[in-house]
C-alpha cells in the first residue's frame, strides 16, 4: 500500500501546472462523486493531478490518487484501500482508469454510501457506462466528458497567451469584434495548420516527431483493448472495425451506403450499424443524424466524420481533402457542448436552430440565402462580415 502513496507523490511532483485545461473550471469539484470520461490520451490523468496540486496542496496528506490498472489491485480490493485511507484522515480520493477494475461501479457505489465524508473523482474510457452499469451511479455521480485541445488551448500553449472562451452566441452575434481582439494579440493562421495536423492530443508536446506514431498506437489501443474489454467484442472482429475506420478516413466525408458497405466488409447490416455506433462511442468518429431524438444503435447515420482532424492525417494522409478537414474541425469543436445534426440545406444544423455552410474564403451564401439563422463559415479569412464568420474562431468555444 505504501507503494501506491509513493507513486502518487512522484506523479504529483512531475506534473506541470504552467498550462491547465479549461475543463478544470467547468467541473463542480464540490460534488461528492464526479466522473470524467474521454478518449485515451486527451489528458484526464493530468487534469486530476493538476487539480490536486493547485487546490489541495494544503491538505495533501488527506488526498490520494491511484490508477486502477496498477498491479497492486490484482491482489487487493479498492474498498479495502479506501477504508484504510479514510481511517487515517483521507478526504479526497482520485481514481484513474476505473474501467480496468472489475466491478468498479459496485465498489464505487459502496464507497459513496459507506464513507460520506469522502469526495471521489474517477476517470474512465469514453465507453464508460454509468446508467447501464450493474450498480446504477447515475443518481450519485455528476459526469463530465473531456475532448482534446481546442484551438484556443493549443494557442495558449504555443504562445503563452491565454484568451477567453467564447460562447456560440458571442461568435454569431459579435464575431468581428471578437476576431479583432484576438488578431491584436496573435496571428491565428500562424498556428492553425499545425493544430489541424498535430495539435489535438496533449502528448503532441512530447517528442513532436513521434506524434503520428503515438497517435496510431492510441487508435490501436482503443480498438484492440478498450472495445473488446468494454463491449465484449471478439478480437477476430476488430479487423472489420479497422477496415471500416479506414474507409471512413479515406472518404470526403463519408455518406454511408449500408448495403454496399456490408457487402464490401463482409458483415450484415445490423453488425455494421453496431460498429458505426462503437466508433463514435470510442471518440474516433462523429456520426451525424437527421433527427436528434430517439437515436439508437441501429439507426443509420446520414454522414460520418473522423472525430478530429489529426486522425485524418494519421489514418489517411494522402486523402487529406481540404473541404473535409474544414468540416471535421467545425464538427469537432462544436460537438463540445452543442447538438450537431445533419441538414439537407447547408452542412450542419446546430442546437436545432442554426444552419452552417462550411467553405473557403470565396464561399457564397446562395445555398443558405433563404434560411433563417444561417451562416457561412469560411476558412482562410482573418475577419468575417455579416453572416460570414472565420472558421478558426469556432476553435474558441472551450
Amino acid at each position: 500500500m505504501e507503494l501506491l502513496f509513493e507513486n502518487y507523490q512522484k506523479k504529483l511532483q512531475f506534473t506541470p501546472t504552467n498550462f491547465v485545461r479549461s475543463a478544470i473550471d467547468v467541473i463542480n469539484w464540490d460534488a461528492r462523486l464526479i466522473g470524467i470520461r474521454g478518449a485515451r490520451g486527451i489528458g484526464k490523468t493530468t487534469l486530476l493531478l493538476q487539480y490536486i496540486k493547485l487546490n489541495l496542496a494544503d491538505v495533501i496528506e488527506q488526498t490520494l490518487y491511484v490508477s486502477l490498472d496498477s498491479f497492486w489491485f490484482n491482489n487487493n480490493k479498492l474498498y479495502d484501500l479506501v477504508q484504510y485511507f479514510v481511517k487515517r484522515g483521507g478526504k479526497y480520493l482520485f481514481l484513474d482508469e476505473v474501467h480496468k477494475y472489475p466491478q468498479w461501479a459496485q465498489e464505487i457505489k459502496n464507497i459513496y454510501d459507506d464513507f460520506p465524508e469522502l469526495k471521489v473523482v474517477f476517470t474512465g474510457s469514453s465507453l464508460l457506462e454509468i446508467l447501464n452499469a450493474r450498480a446504477d451511479l447515475s443518481r450519485r455521480a455528476i459526469m463530465y466528458k473531456m475532448q482534446g485541445f481546442s484551438f484556443r488551448e493549443y494557442l495558449a500553449i504555443e504562445t503563452g497567451i491565454t484568451l477567453p472562451r467564447l460562447t456560440l452566441e458571442e461568435i454569431l452575434e459579435n464575431h468581428l469584434n471578437e476576431a479583432t481582439k484576438i488578431n491584436e494579440q496573435l496571428k491565428p493562421f500562424q498556428y492553425f495548420e499545425a493544430y489541424l495536423k498535430q495539435g489535438y492530443y496533449p502528448f503532441y508536446q512530447e517528442q513532436p516527431e513521434l506524434y503520428q506514431i503515438r497517435l496510431e498506437e492510441v487508435i490501436l489501443m482503443i480498438l484492440e483493448i478498450e472495445l473488446p474489454l468494454l463491449r465484449n467484442l471478439e478480437l477476430s472482429y476488430i479487423s472489420k472495425i479497422k477496415q471500416l475506420l479506414l474507409i471512413i478516413a479515406e472518404s470526403v466525408p463519408f455518406i454511408p451506403n449500408v448495403t454496399k458497405l456490408s457487402e464490401k466488409i463482409g458483415i450484415n447490416r445490423t453488425t455494421l450499424l453496431s460498429y458505426l455506433h462503437y466508433l463514435q462511442e470510442v471518440n474516433l468518429t462523429i456520426n451525424l443524424f437527421k433527427d436528434a431524438s430517439g437515436i439508437s444503435m441501429l439507426q443509420k447515420p446520414a454522414k460520418i466524420y473522423l472525430e478530429n482532424t489529426n486522425l485524418i492525417f494519421a489514418l489517411s494522409p494522402n486523402n487529406a481533402n481540404t473541404g473535409n478537414i474544414r468540416e471535421t474541425f467545425f464538427a469537432n469543436q462544436l460537438s463540445y457542448g452543442h447538438q450537431i445534426n445533419y441538414t439537407e440545406k447547408g452542412d450542419f444544423l446546430v442546437n436545432a436552430n442554426y444552419v452552417f455552410e462550411i467553405g473557403g474564403k470565396s464561399k457564397a451564401t446562395k445555398q443558405i440565402i433563404n434560411l433563417p439563422s444561417a451562416f457561412v463559415v469560411a476558412d482562410d479569412i482573418e475577419y468575417g462580415f455579416q453572416n460570414k464568420i472565420p472558421l478558426w474562431l469556432f476553435g474558441f468555444l472551450y
